[in-house]
């Protein structure tokens, strides 16, 4: 038995007498000075998102900030929900959806290095319906690719698979919450694919199929298999594909700005996230806390490791928040930046961005306004979260990072 399948057995027995949720031990805490930071510059921050606040951009927000390993700034603002008035609190729970992707990754990287895969593996060895996916060809009749989807691939989005949101798998109603995983498989493989595997960056639903991956490899379902090697360790107890009743009260609700300025009830899922999905979704299916992604990208930004708790090698970890594109595909990214194996932006040109950052700083977002930065230069964790459409309203994911590196003491 693998040190994944013994973590999972035991998980599955402490979960039959453990209320799911329980609270965790907070990261070590420092004064802003302590870390080279000026409290008055973190206090800008606060003042931005109360504005962003009372001008009805936005219900409210979260947002925490860690240097050195110390947690330096947590602070929530506004509101869960606006016809409650309930407030927001340090510990709401917001749905981060594509930040999904890294816990993913780091899930299937734990059984990488157990050996369980080689990243340049064929997907179609463990996912046997991927061996009969083919190319659409834009003048003529579909064809088989010229070469099989790869692990490597899925975690690089260079699989010519789609996303979840685009015309093509909505028409084929490739995802849904509601469906089992046996089914978005098939789904996904009728649909055609998108270019050659190798050919270009297209950013896709394939870290649900990474995470169905991990099913087949660890013998769990995704969820057990999360909480027993990456959320217990990590004291990440607030992170799971649903809000069970005893914390729905802290689910922060998603707004839709109208063009009138009015802030509306948004519904994005099929089934909402107080119910436990059939679909347990790898690439958008979490719901967190700033509390519990900042422990998640502190473990990154400590080379695998948190409070003497290891969970990836530090080898592993720089592998995967490396560019791992190469030249074709990395020339189909965004200006000055690359895409790393654990499903992150990675920053290699910080001059063809309008807002401070460091070369080799990496991060992602979630399409209902949550968003991380890992600065390994300057040792730094930055995490924002709030509920909205559009996800960056005026760009207050900068305006808040661009306020917090200026707080920065040089």
């Amino acid at each position: 038995m693998s040190i994944s399948q013994r973590a999972v057995l035991g998980i599955m027995i402490i979960l039959t007498i453990v209320e799911p949720g329980a609270a965790q031990d907070p990261m070590p805490v420092a004064t802003p000075a302590e870390v080279g930071l000026s409290a008055d510059g973190l206090d800008r921050v606060t003042e931005l998102l109360d504005r962003f606040v009372s001008e009805g951009k936005i219900a409210g927000a979260v947002a925490g900030v860690a240097r050195e390993g110390r947690q330096v700034y947590l602070e929530a603002v506004g509101y869960q929900d606006l016809e409650t008035r309930s407030r927001m609190q340090s510990e709401s729970l917001f749905r981060i959806y594509s930040m999904t992707k890294p816990v993913t990754a780091v899930a299937a990287m734990i059984l990488h290095e157990e050996g369980q895969f080689d990243l340049d593996d064929p997907v179609s060895m463990y996912l046997p319906e991927f061996a009969g996916v083919r190319v659409q060809m834009s003048d003529g009749p579909s064809r088989p690719p010229t070469l099989p989807i790869t692990v490597r691939d899925l975690m690089l989005h260079t699989a010519g698979l789609s996303h979840r949101g685009s015309q093509l798998y909505r028409d084929l109603a490739v995802r849904s919450r509601s469906i089992p995983m046996e089914q978005f498989i098939r789904n996904i493989t009728s649909a055609p694919l998108m270019e050659d595997p190798g050919e270009r960056f297209r950013y896709s639903a394939a870290p649900t199929v990474l995470g169905a991956l991990v099913e087949v490899w660890s013998g769990s379902s995704l969820d057990v298999f999360l909480r027993a090697l990456v959320f217990e360790p990590l004291g990440m107890n607030q992170t799971g594909f649903w809000v069970e009743p005893s914390r729905a009260e802290r689910l922060t609700t998603v707004y839709e700005r109208r063009e009138d300025g009015a802030l509306v009830r948004y519904q994005i899922e099929d089934v909402p996230f107080t119910e436990r999905p059939q679909l347990l979704e790898g690439a958008v299916g979490l719901v967190s806390t700033v509390s519990d992604f900042m422990r998640f990208s502190q473990m990154l930004l400590n080379g695998g490791e948190l409070d003497g708790v290891r969970i990836l090698e530090p080898e592993t970890v720089s592998l995967m928040t490396a560019n791992g594109l190469t030249e074709a595909p990395l020339a189909t990214r965004r200006s000055g930046t690359g895409w790393g194996l654990s499903n992150v932006s990675v920053m290699l040109d910080p001059s063809t961005v309008d807002y401070p950052t460091s070369v080799g700083e990496y991060g992602w977002d979630g399409s209902a306004g949550t968003i991380f930065w890992v600065n390994p230069t300057e040792d730094l964790v930055i995490v924002l979260m709030w509920q909205s459409s559009p996800a960056n309203p005026e760009g207050l994911r900068q305006q808040a990072k661009a306020l917090i590196h200026e707080a920065l003491i040089r």
